[in-house]
């Protein structure tokens, strides 16, 4: 069969047709012992290494491809020596801890268990915040309650969207096909053509070089995250620094040679190129023209602070003291604040606030435009015979999870929250009214974020508008804005998080009962584990992430907390009104919304008007404008990076050399991952934890140390030029 014909038969999505398999088993067991065991110990080292390395200058992500490679020599020593023995043989309950090879259906279930563990828990901001950066008391029952119902959330109404977001073969995750890929080719059999490799020794190779290289960047060269020549050919000009610095810049010129940096948003091998594309334009939009147009016509007295930044600052450019303008309820000093003057933003980060803005109004106007008709559609189709591609038909052998299963947990994580945050209402600041209103902004949004994430790989975010709403109605309240936020917010992302597992699932035929179990459980105990090593570095670490009185080489510098506590003292502390509004600076902000509503509009018209054009129906402007919205604490290196890497594969050899790029693609990204996560781990363990280091040229991250001078007359901070 030729590649045509594969498609036409397999699925309506090209790269889905050519990678995963439309066969299935239904005989294989997946609900194993093996499975429990392995699936537990990945999700409890994944959660660990993870939560470990969130705090680290430039955080190192251990996903879930390297428990899936981690395992399979586990799993096959388990089929060779646990007994194979029948317990209780002849009963409805007989049962077998061997029932034979390690398959690959299990295999997903682990991948699965270990997916809890890939990434970071959103709620544990809310500890770090508080506790470190505010130094107020939180318990850890209060601590976790919050992880627990915030991870649980989303799983209630994910459920409800299954028909929509994992059913239509429209609906393909982009990001499962590296894991698709991965799981071919430690399972199936790969003839070796002459002079060519399987793609498992193809995939071994590139993980063991990508292995080898990173004690490079990662310890013996770190100036290869960001090799900004520009600052080394003007080494004294703040101008030159500005452009050059990969890091604190706008990063023309840089370049990176870390895979670490390059894959810091997501893999771009995992990525559609028209969605790569749409980032490339927007973050040259963002940060080539608009950026620097409002930073030297000096908008917002911008150049009295850094172009690229995500500290606070006075009229001054000094750093904003938060500390002073908080009072002994957790809540706002207004004659402090009076006194102190208003708070300031770098022009980047008042930029991504704008971006926030325009990115959730273009969510809404492209997915009425451009998806209203299939929704309804789908809507409608819901309840009656529909037509079902392969894999959906596959699927219909197996037992569905109730819908009332979904409602049960909805209700009592609910009820669970709304209890948590009136009987603790002078920590946690929210009230039960505020808990319903979260719920229903996450629940609103979950459709039309889950078919663009559906569709490119990318999740525009709930963070900016649920801290504003909320921050409109109870101002001066920070404990309360980051719950409200939290809980509005990562609860839409958790459903999508088990939306995609459910069609990795769905591609890999797995029995959707079996992945509900290993779903629930392995939130739950990731969420522990997670808090626990969280709460333990805290308690144990001296000056956690107080970047002013840690050593320079210190790792536990908390990046994303930094930001997350900056967020909440613009949003809770001070509040929208005095920063957004009409007491505040930045009130222009808010026309970002409009051009948001607009841009689709124009797009929408263009494809009715030139429908022959398929080019125009590819310019999506959520994805577009919501390019940097992970800027701070991303910086430009990561983007240009991303960005090249994701050309040369999802354009030049997808479209050249498809054949290779079937066979090696996602595998390419998986090893890269997996060899970098494995040399990231041995290097703190057997050397930073040693308190092994290097000091010399090489170094130094970035090497443009006047990127965060301002330019203003007479500014003066230390280490800076006074012009």
């Amino acid at each position: 069969m030729d590649i045509a014909e594969e498609v036409e038969e397999n699925s309506s999505v090209k790269q889905v047709a050519l990678t995963v398999p439309v066969t299935d088993d239904p005989t294989i067991p997946a609900l194993t012992f093996r499975m429990w065991v392995l699936g537990t110990l990945s999700c409890v080292a994944l959660s660990f290494l993870n939560q470990f390395f969130y705090y680290r200058k430039e955080p190192l992500s251990v996903s879930s491809l390297s428990a899936q490679i981690a395992v399979v020599p586990l799993g096959h020593l388990m089929a060779k020596y646990i007994t194979v023995r029948i317990f209780f043989k002849g009963t409805r309950y007989q049962f077998t801890l061997n029932p034979g090879p390690f398959n690959i259906k299990e295999h997903v279930l682990i991948t699965i268990f270990a997916n809890s563990g890939a990434g970071s828990v959103y709620a544990i901001h809310i500890v770090n915040v508080v506790k470190v950066f505010y130094k107020k008391s939180i318990s850890f029952p209060i601590a976790l309650i919050i992880v627990f119902t915030t991870q649980v959330l989303g799983f209630g109404w994910a459920g409800m969207f299954r028909r929509f977001l994992v059913d239509p073969a429209a609906m393909w995750w982009p990001a499962n096909l590296v894991q698709v890929s991965l799981f071919r080719a430690l399972h199936e059999k790969d003839k070796r053509k002459k002079g060519g490799m399987t793609r498992t020794q193809f995939f071994m190779i590139v993980l063991l070089s990508s292995f080898a290289y990173y004690i490079l960047p990662g310890y013996l060269f770190p100036m290869l995250t960001s090799l900004s020549w520009v600052c080394w050919v003007f080494p004294k000009s703040v101008l030159a620094h500005q452009l050059g610095s990969g890091m604190s810049g706008l990063g023309i010129g840089a370049i990176s040679l870390d895979w670490s940096a390059t894959a810091y948003l997501s893999s771009p091998l995992a990525n559609p190129w028209f969605a790569t594309a749409n980032i490339a334009v927007g973050f040259a939009l963002i940060m080539y023209i608009i950026t620097p147009i409002a930073y030297w016509f000096n908008f917002y007295k911008a150049k009295n602070f850094p172009i690229f930044s995500k500290g606070l600052f006075t009229t001054s450019g000094q750093d904003y003291d938060i500390s002073s303008i908080v009072n002994k309820n957790f809540q706002i000093d207004l004659p402090a604040y009076e006194s102190s003057g208003p708070l300031h933003l770098s022009t980047q980060f008042a930029m991504s606030y704008g971006v926030g803005f325009a990115t959730l109004s273009a969510t809404l106007v492209h997915v009425c435009l451009f998806h209203g008709r299939e929704i309804m559609e789908q809507a409608k189709s819901a309840f009656k015979e529909k037509k079902m591609d392969i894999h959906t038909r596959l699927m219909t052998k197996y037992k569905q999870v109730p819908e009332w299963w979904f409602v049960c947990i909805l209700i009592v994580t609910v009820a669970v929250t709304i209890f948590s945050c009136e009987y603790f209402n002078t920590q946690l600041q929210l009230r039960w009214w505020g808990v319903l209103f979260a719920c229903g902004i996450a629940f609103f949004f979950t459709l039309p974020i889950g078919i663009i994430a559906a569709t490119t790989n990318q999740a525009p975010g709930l963070n900016i508008i649920t801290e504003y709403v909320i921050g409109l109605i109870i101002p001066g309240q920070p404990v309360a804005n980051i719950c409200f936020k939290t809980y509005g917010y990562i609860s839409m992302t958790q459903a999508l998080t088990f939306l995609q597992d459910f069609k990795l699932g769905h591609y890999m035929k797995i029995p959707p009962r079996a992945m509900f179990m290993a779903q629930v459980v392995g939130t739950v105990i990731a969420a522990i584990v997670y808090l626990g090593t969280a709460w333990w570095l805290i308690e144990t670490v001296p000056n956690f992430c107080n970047t002013k009185l840690l050593p320079s080489d210190s790792p536990w510098t908390c990046p994303a907390d930094h930001v997350f506590y900056d967020a909440s003292v613009i949003w809770g502390l001070i509040g929208p009104r005095r920063i957004f509004g009409d007491l505040g600076t930045y009130s222009g902000i808010n026309w970002f919304f409009l051009v948001g509503a607009i841009a689709p509009v124009l797009v929408w018209l263009a494809h009715k008007r030139y429908p022959a054009q398929k080019w125009i129906r590819l310019i999506h402007m959520p994805v577009l404008m919501g390019a940097t919205a992970s800027m701070p604490p991303a910086t430009a290196i990561n983007y240009t990076s991303y960005v090249t890497i994701g050309f040369l594969s999802g354009f030049v050899v997808y479209r050249y050399r498809q054949d290779w790029w079937r066979r090696h693609n996602y595998l390419l990204s998986g090893a890269l991952d997996a060899g970098l996560a494995f040399m990231g781990v041995a290097l703190y363990f057997f050397l930073n934890s040693n308190g092994v280091s290097l000091d010399w040229w090489g170094s130094n991250l970035d090497g443009c140390p006047l990127a965060t001078c301002p330019t203003a007359k007479g500014i003066e901070i230390e280490g800076c030029p006074v012009f």
